[in-house]
């Protein structure tokens, strides 16, 4: 059976791989558009030590899902998925190819296979 889903790319590698640079040149290049796949980045202020793109970087690439939530607000790899998919229907709805880049496993797990439903609480 053949897949006609409309391509998405993934850059995967642990922080300070070199991700973030090879991104960057290839939406100069070709029409991408990077939505990030990191559970710290997804944080506004948590900025050392997560490996955020700098701003001059964002402003030449912007990259989706950074910064998006308050350090105490909860963030899951089902959260990440449903934003993930939004944004990457977004991407290809303008007739760009999504590029996701980042080193959270879960993440890409979460977003490849889906999730588990889990039973509710009461």
């Amino acid at each position: 059976m053949k897949d006609h889903r409309p391509p998405v790319f993934c850059l995967i590698g642990p922080t300070a791989s070199g991700k973030t640079g090879v991104a960057v040149e290839l939406v100069q290049q070709a029409p991408l558009e990077i939505i990030s796949v990191d559970s710290a980045q997804v944080y506004r202020g948590l900025d050392i030590g997560a490996g955020k793109p700098s701003a001059d970087t964002l402003e030449r690439a912007p990259h989706r899902l950074i910064d998006i939530r308050d350090p105490l607000d909860a963030y899951s790899a089902a959260d990440f998925r449903n934003d993930a998919l939004n944004e990457i229907a977004d991407i290809q709805s303008k007739g760009k190819t999504p590029l996701l880049v980042g080193g959270t496993m879960l993440y890409f797990k979460a977003l490849r296979d889906g999730m588990a439903e889990m039973p509710g609480c009461e």
